[in-house]
């Protein structure tokens, strides 16, 4: 008895599945070897591929084929576990992932993410809550820009763009921020969305911040001298044109 071609389609299909699931995990293999057996499970979304999947986000050689794998396979469970791992490297990855969805009931996990000890993770779960589109996430990008700090400003920055309003009222209350960068971020957002009821406290900066001033420790070292005098009379400038 001959058995017709189509039902053993999806018998080979299985078959291959899991040659490239044990390849996944060979170490007689190289890692080019290893990774390319990740990228033949791309599009694969039957349990066992998705544990594997899950299982090869902890090796450094498969984690961002595997995070990514993911991500295409719909597999939302596995990568917010992902979350929890010691492994910062994977934190990052599966927040990076998840923002790519957008779903409403991803905000909180991605809101806890950028408040991760390790910069990356959190730069990339605040990158996640920026490809929102949705009002939802305004009051995670909220709770973050008033912290400050490189996330906070980033967030800060992201709000200006999304819900100027609510991000005047944050920057406002950044003004009284200890941290150069925070008042410059603040100063942007007030020149682009304030009024005259802002003039005086930036004038008030601008007549007491006359030298450069640069800020240590923060993010990688690359931050540059601040001007917070030009940056308070740059957003006076602003401010004034749109009163004329």
């Amino acid at each position: 008895m001959k058995i017709p071609l189509l039902l053993l389609v999806p018998t080979v299909i299985f078959a291959a599945d899991q040659e490239a699931v044990q390849r996944l995990f060979d170490g007689k293999l190289t890692p080019a070897q290893r990774a390319t057996a990740c990228f033949e499970l791309r599009g694969k979304a039957d349990p066992e591929v998705i544990n594997a999947l899950s299982r090869a986000m902890e090796d450094p050689d498969l984690l961002s084929c595997a995070a990514g794998n993911l991500q295409h396979a719909g597999a939302i469970e596995p990568l917010k576990q992902a979350l929890a791992s010691h492994n910062f490297q994977v934190r990052a990855a599966a927040a990076r992932e998840l923002g790519t969805f957008q779903r409403p009931e991803l905000l909180e996990a991605l809101g806890s993410a950028a408040q991760d000890e390790n910069l990356l993770v959190a730069v990339n779960a605040l990158s996640g809550l920026s490809q929102y589109r949705d009002a939802a996430v305004t009051p995670y990008l909220t709770a973050l820009a008033r912290k400050g700090g490189m996330i906070g400003d980033m967030a800060l920055d992201r709000l200006g763009q999304t819900d100027p309003d609510i991000a005047l009222k944050v920057a406002r209350g950044l003004l009284s921020s200890a941290q150069v960068p925070d008042l410059v971020y603040a100063m942007r957002i007030i020149g682009a969305s304030g009024d005259s009821s802002d003039l005086a406290q930036l004038k008030k900066i601008a007549a007491a911040n006359p030298e450069i001033l640069t800020q240590r420790d923060r993010g990688f070292g690359f931050m540059p001298a601040i001007n917070l005098s030009r940056a308070a009379q740059s957003a006076i400038a602003a401010i004034q044109s749109r009163l004329k």
